[in-house]
């Protein structure tokens, strides 16, 4: 896609939306709930948006992971065969995404951001304690972990915090400790489907380089607000600004006209 097509405003927006996607991300997850809305908006083909969105998303689950295992918060042995079957199920995801219709995934990529920000405003915050898994770790690497891999293929917005919450329910691992094991689970998601958009040519690299920059000085700044803000107000502005720009889109392709 040619970015001599977008103006200086736009590329402005998009790199203000990445930098406030970061900062929420930060402090309360979610920033793809404004990434990918900005992005189709400002007339990214689907696949191409959902594409840039993992190429400026992979910062911050890169930088994430790296985190996790210096500090040794996530053992690498026990988590190398989860992040290949999350690498696995989003690959397959992303393949599979590349043969919906386009005019069929610019209507379902909006209805399922809504969805997502409706669970990410009413989902309630696991308790913090370890408790009895309800499934064997074979299952839930096999079936669980692969099949939030391949929404994230798809889609994208609230795998961390699927991953987190699965790593809760499913296995009994205490939120902090599956909340942590679900950065390197992320991280080869996003891998595995950028690659895939890769290889598919659907990149916009100068906007996705851009929203990059953004996302690290979002990153930054929310790294030095973290106890000034509480998550559940970040959470209610991303659904707000989520819902906004969906509206907006939804308008700009004729869905809400009547008559």
């Amino acid at each position: 896609m040619d970015v001599a097509v977008f103006s200086i405003e736009l590329l402005l927006f998009l790199f203000l939306v990445a930098a406030v996607a970061g900062f929420v991300d930060t402090l309360a997850g979610g920033g793809g709930l404004l990434s990918i809305p900005a992005l189709i908006l400002s007339g990214v083909p689907p696949l191409a948006a959902l594409g840039t969105n993992k190429l400026q998303g992979s910062v911050g689950t890169a930088t994430a992971t790296f985190m996790m295992l210096k500090k040794k918060r996530v053992d690498w042995g026990s988590v190398k065969y989860l992040m290949l079957s999350a690498f696995i199920g989003s690959a397959l995801g992303t393949v599979a995404v590349q043969f919906i219709d386009t005019s069929i995934l610019s209507f379902m990529i909006p209805l399922v951001l809504v969805f997502i920000a409706v669970y990410i405003l009413i989902s309630p915050k696991p308790a913090n304690t370890a408790g009895e898994g309800l499934i064997s770790a074979v299952k839930y690497r096999y079936f669980v972990v692969p099949g939030i891999g391949c929404y994230d293929g798809m889609f994208g917005p609230g795998t961390g915090s699927f991953f987190a919450l699965s790593g809760v329910s499913c296995r009994g691992f205490d939120l902090i400790s599956a909340t942590a094991v679900a950065k390197p689970l992320n991280f080869a998601t996003n891998i595995a489907s950028l690659m895939v958009f890769l290889m598919a040519g659907q990149v916009v690299w100068v906007i996705g380089l851009l929203m990059m920059l953004g996302q690290v000085v979002g990153a930054y700044l929310g790294s030095h607000c973290l106890l000034a803000i509480k998550p559940v107000y970040l959470r209610r502005l991303i659904v707000l600004m989520c819902t906004g720009m969906l509206l907006k889109y939804s308008h700009s392709m004729g869905w809400l006209t009547f008559g």
